[in-house]
């Protein structure tokens, strides 16, 4: 909440119409009481869980993913030295290797899934404000 608390301070955030905050299942964020907690605090917030299993899909789990297999495999350190030059080392290979990812999700597709979500959230919200009948 930290973090959600200084990110929906600023703009262009703390006046956007909807802000998504994709999470993957750890256990400060899991589950339907986190997303209703950001709600509560940031009404203009989704919260949205990546699949369980689905750490593929996590930037950061990739890269230390990849750091693990390239720069610590095998776990033949000697000590806190080697850790750190074998680190740095990785970081100089990979900065000098790295490319641009090139996504396929283009605007037209973001436009897309937000003018469907808006009917989504239309079609809940008549459906649980429908009295019922009698």
């Amino acid at each position: 909440m930290n973090l959600a608390t200084q990110v929906m301070s600023q703009e262009p955030y703390a006046s956007a119409k909807r802000v998504f905050w994709i999470v993957d299942n750890g256990p400060s964020h899991r589950g339907q009481k986190a997303a209703d907690r950001l709600t509560a605090a940031f009404p203009n917030t989704v919260m949205v869980h990546t699949r369980v299993h689905a750490s593929w899909l996590n930037q950061v789990e990739i890269y230390f993913s990849a750091v693990q297999r390239k720069a610590l495999s095998p776990n033949d350190l000697t000590d806190v030295t080697e850790v750190r030059d074998r680190l740095r080392a990785f970081e100089d290979r990979y900065n000098a290797t790295a490319q641009p990812f090139q996504w396929r999700f283009t605007t037209s597709d973001l436009d897309d899934l937000l003018a469907r979500l808006d009917r989504h959230t239309a079609d809940h919200h008549e459906e649980s404000s429908v009295a019922p009948a009698a």
